[in-house]
Parts: C-alpha cells; sequence; structure tokens
C-alpha cells in the first residue's frame, strides 16, 4: 500500500478524525483503492462505534460517513485486536468491518506503507 491512514484519536472533542476521515476520502480522488490503507488502534477504535449521538455534545455526526468507504472500494482497513478488547467491542457495535489484526501485525503494516498520515 502507499498511504497508510492511522486513526489513533477519540471521534469527538477534535475535530483530528473528522479531518483524516476528510483526507481519505480525497486520496480516493487521487489513488486506486488498493493503495490506501485505513488503520484503527487505540482509541481511534471508537470511531467506529454506530449510533453515536454526538449532537448532544454539540458535535458533528461524520461517523457514518466512514461508510463511503464501502463505496469507494478502500477494502484495506485494519483494526486492532487489543484496542476492541481494550473497550469491550465486538463486530456487532461497528459502522464499519475491517480485519482484526494483533498490534504487531499493525505496526508491521504500517512500516510498510510509503506514506503515513495519522490523525
Amino acid at each position: 500500500m502507499k498511504i497508510a491512514f492511522l486513526f489513533r484519536t477519540s471521534p469527538h472533542g477534535t475535530s483530528i478524525s473528522r479531518e483524516g476521515l476528510d483526507a481519505i476520502l480525497a486520496a480516493t480522488a487521487f489513488c486506486e483503492p488498493n493503495d490506501i490503507g485505513i488503520f484503527f488502534i487505540d482509541d481511534g477504535v471508537l470511531n467506529l462505534i454506530d449510533n453515536q449521538q454526538p449532537e448532544i455534545i454539540q458535535q458533528k455526526d461524520f461517523i457514518r460517513t466512514f461508510k463511503l468507504l464501502d463505496l469507494y472500494d478502500v477494502e484495506q482497513r485494519f483494526i486492532c485486536t487489543a484496542s476492541l478488547q481494550k473497550f469491550k467491542l465486538d463486530n456487532r457495535e461497528l459502522i464499519l468491518s475491517c480485519e482484526k489484526i494483533d498490534r504487531s501485525l499493525l505496526l508491521e503494516k504500517l512500516n510498510q506503507a510509503g506514506k503515513l498520515f495519522t490523525f
């Protein structure tokens, strides 16, 4: 993969995650879908929880926009199993399907990317 996007921060409180998602969508205009990899680790896995209510804290609900990754055929999506376990999450609670991999394999894949963007 040429470009990797790493989500490490929670989705609300700052605009970092939303900016990361915008960057991915912009990259799809210039790259082939198989050149893009998306990784979720640590608090970044919280970006994928379905049925969030960010309007309660006066934030925009951008989480559903992650579903566009299916439309854009971005299929290289990975999520850290340890991070899922930390938050006691499983696939039924996530808005987007991702391949579960352990932390060491996730880091190995990140090291293979030509460019890495962290959000």
